[in-house]
């Protein structure tokens, strides 16, 4: 899988979330736990992953949906 977002945001990542559940792109959050301990001071981002087939496809329907600002730079 790769990561094509990290984020603290849940509303960015629901509303991810939602954009590939709509076009039957599978999905997970990688470090949701690891987050939530730490509390709330956002030292460790959520990964929002997806499978490495799907990625042009994914980036493509959430840079349609409005959160290209959102993706992960190399």
């Amino acid at each position: 899988m790769i990561a094509i977002i990290k984020t603290n945001n849940p509303v960015t990542l629901s509303y991810a979330q939602s954009v590939l559940n709509d076009n039957d792109i599978g999905w997970f959050v990688a470090d949701t736990h690891a987050s939530v301990i730490e509390g709330s001071i956002g030292a460790i981002p959520r990964r929002f992953m997806v499978l490495k087939d799907d990625v042009v496809e994914a980036k493509k329907v959430l840079a349609a949906a409005g959160l290209e600002d959102e993706f992960c730079r190399l």
